[in-house]
């Protein structure tokens, strides 16, 4: 299990800081273009406040499976796992950790990389009453639906997920969201590649899914607030050149919501 970290700095700049070149060639605006759309996405940490407007589909959502994780701490089974604060990733041999810092050090965001396939985890605080997938779904469809792409809510393994394909400058970008409801907290998965097609071949991805651990403290937090992460003091952190990273970890933060909820 390898760990590399990467700040916000150069490559990875938020994408709205100005660009020092007037003149944008067409592929450089279309690529702004899908920043801009992915940025309203905000897979970072919060998903916004608006109400779902996209057409319903009328879909009956299937029960999770049931003796597969994500888990709460207090009923996790035994078994390795990388301790990263709130979430704790199965320790699993061929899996690239990539954590992302902002320039206070702090963990941002968490993307699981094994051969042509990403896996980004966030854990955000729920209500108790649960449900919160649901809304976020909605949001989430709407916001693509807003922005000219097609999203299709369809079954799988963890419930209702939703699939999109975004027009990118080398062709289609697919993605796979998806969401799990726990005791006061969810889980957020986005699937980037060939698993985001079929679920089937995720592979050791989908064992990394099935066996996160959630550990929610008990401070009161409003709700969709990003648990905290911090990086394993044992962990070695790779420097140098790192590889193409998936187009989602590109994605800057918003400010979070003047009146949040919470649970």
């Amino acid at each position: 299990m390898i760990f590399s970290r990467r700040s916000r700095a150069g490559r990875h700049a938020r994408a709205d800081e100005p660009r020092a070149t007037a003149t944008l060639s067409p592929a450089e605006k279309r690529r702004q273009q899908r920043e801009a759309m992915l940025a309203e996405l905000n897979l970072t940490d919060e998903f916004g406040d608006a109400p779902s407007a996209a057409p319903a589909v009328s879909v009956k959502a299937p029960e999770p499976v049931l003796d597969s994780g994500p888990y709460d701490f207090a009923e996790a089974p035994d078994g390795e796992r990388v301790d990263l604060g709130s979430l704790l990733i199965p320790g699993i041999d061929g899996i690239e950790i990539r954590l992302q810092a902002g320039e206070d050090g702090a963990i941002q965001q968490i993307v699981l990389a094994h051969g042509s396939n990403a896996l980004q985890l966030g854990a955000f605080a729920a209500p108790r009453s649960g449900g919160l997938w649901d809304e976020v779904r909605a949001e989430i469809r709407k916001s693509l639906f807003d922005d000219g792409v097609g999203a299709e809510e369809t079954p799988g393994r963890w419930g209702m997920e939703l699939r999109a394909r975004l027009r990118t400058q080398n062709g289609f970008d697919d993605l796979r969201f998806i969401g799990i409801d726990g005791p006061r907290w969810m889980v957020r998965a986005v699937f980037q590649g060939p698993a985001a097609v079929d679920p089937a071949l995720g592979g050791p991805l989908n064992e990394c899914l099935a066996g996160l651990v959630v550990r929610r403290d008990d401070q009161a937090r409003p709700t969709r607030e990003a648990l905290p992460l911090n990086l394993p003091a044992q962990a070695e952190v790779q420097g140098g050149p790192q590889p193409e990273e998936p187009a989602f970890e590109q994605v800057p933060r918003r400010k979070p919501s003047p009146r949040p909820r919470r649970d």
